[in-house]
């Protein structure tokens, strides 16, 4: 069973993953998360959910604010190549 405080991948598609956060479900998909692109499904999976409110990858040293997840709105910048 998912704990509340957790997260969790939940699927790993072509195009994006499936994560679910604190109970919430949220899609991330590799053209706005590009470094996540070429992990392994095992390395994606081991994710961290670091004070309640961000993603973290270690094995990437990658980390992501959950609120960018819920308000992307808020954070218009995105990756460029």
């Amino acid at each position: 069973m998912l704990e509340h405080n957790s997260a969790q991948v939940q699927g790993v598609l072509k195009d994006g993953l499936w994560m679910l956060v604190q109970g919430r479900e949220y899609f991330l998909p590799f053209a706005q998360y590009p470094w996540l692109r070429t992990a392994s499904v095992s390395t994606l999976q081991r994710v961290e959910l670091l004070h309640s409110h961000h993603l973290y990858w270690p094995d990437l040293d990658v980390d992501v604010a959950v609120e960018s997840l819920e308000h992307p709105e808020r954070y218009p910048l995105m990756f460029r190549a």
